[in-house]
């Protein structure tokens, strides 16, 4: 009998230290999660581009596609290269940080110059074309999708292996699994609510049986192309701002610590003017100084993105297809 009760015993102990951990993950991928907010923003941002021009009824299924793709890119194959990086080689983390952060900013500014200098050149006008076959398009843009997924995938999933705390090789394999599928979760969940939200408004204003709801409907209609507008400019600046701080903390760990030092005192004397809210201020105060540098750089790589590795990888990828065909 003591033998019994010395064996559960150890079972208990065994599941008190398996919900230890199961808490300490779920608690390590929350916050690493919420490190990778700029680019998580920015993918719920970028994705209803994707399902517009297409039938109502085919939106959420080319949702739901980009979605599992999102999943296949961070589970099966960023995942494990996350793992392998950490495991053989921790020192190339914070350089692809810095790269992914650098690329953050570039993205950001770019789309900052489109807004201040808008341009309608062919890609413009090859986007308004209606296409006479609709499933090859849909494909088109599920690809186009994915792809795009791939790049911000990587961005959050570096991140997040950046902000785990130094753990055995599991916890780092669940915590990653666990936050990279919430994270496609809270981000497809919300892209569906967001393509979806202008159909039922629509549906309340047509058929609502109240005056109330009628007008809530149109309500929605009416305030759905601001709130995409504000998600961009949202999503714009939060990137800016997370590959500015990126790429500050990255040269601050390289031994370039004079400009980290000079935006942290700048903002500390923000938040020492303005006593009451001391805390809030000196965040606002150094998120916007992450963000003016992370345009700045931006801005700067622009040019060089287009001089330089644009034709660059143009004249590569013509060269595979020319050896493939």
């Amino acid at each position: 009998m003591s033998g019994l009760l010395a064996l559960l015993d150890d079972v208990a102990a065994i599941a008190k230290v398996a919900a230890t951990s199961v808490d300490d993950v779920m608690a390590q991928a929350v916050k690493a999660g919420a490190k990778a907010s700029g680019a998580v923003i920015d993918d719920a941002a970028v994705t209803p581009k994707f399902v517009h021009g297409f039938e109502p009824a085919r939106e959420l299924p080319i949702v739901w596609q980009i979605a599992k793709g999102s999943l296949r890119n961070k589970v099966l194959i960023l995942l494990p290269v996350a793992l392998l990086l950490s495991t053989f080689a921790p020192w190339l983390i914070m350089p692809l940080l810095m790269i992914g952060g650098a690329y953050l900013c570039f993205e950001g500014a770019e789309k900052v110059a489109h807004i201040l200098q808008p341009h309608h050149g062919p890609d413009a006008r090859a986007a308004a074309a209606t296409p006479e076959n609709p499933l090859h398009l849909e494909k088109e843009r599920v690809a186009g999708a994915i792809k795009t997924d791939f790049i911000l995938s990587a961005e959050i999933m570096t991140i997040i292996l950046a902000a785990i705390p130094e753990s055995n090789f599991w916890m780092e394999a669940f915590t990653l699994a666990v936050a990279g599928i919430g994270i496609t979760v809270i981000v497809y969940g919300s892209v569906a609510l967001i393509v979806k939200a202008d159909d039922v408004g629509l549906h309340l204003a047509e058929e609502g049986r109240l005056s109330v709801t009628r007008a809530f409907g149109r309500g929605i209609v009416r305030a759905m192309p601001g709130f995409l507008k504000l998600l961009t400019t949202i999503g714009t600046a939060a990137m800016l701002w997370v590959g500015g701080s990126i790429v500050v903390h990255g040269l601050e760990s390289l031994g370039f610590t004079w400009l980290g030092h000079l935006i942290h005192d700048l903002a500390a004397i923000a938040g020492h003017a303005v006593p009451p809210m001391e805390g809030a201020v000196e965040w606002i105060a150094k998120a916007t100084m992450d963000g003016l540098f992370g345009l700045a750089l931006g801005l700067v790589l622009i040019p060089v993105a287009n001089t330089i590795l644009v034709p660059v990888w143009s004249a590569l990828s013509g060269g595979l297809a020319r050896q493939s065909g």
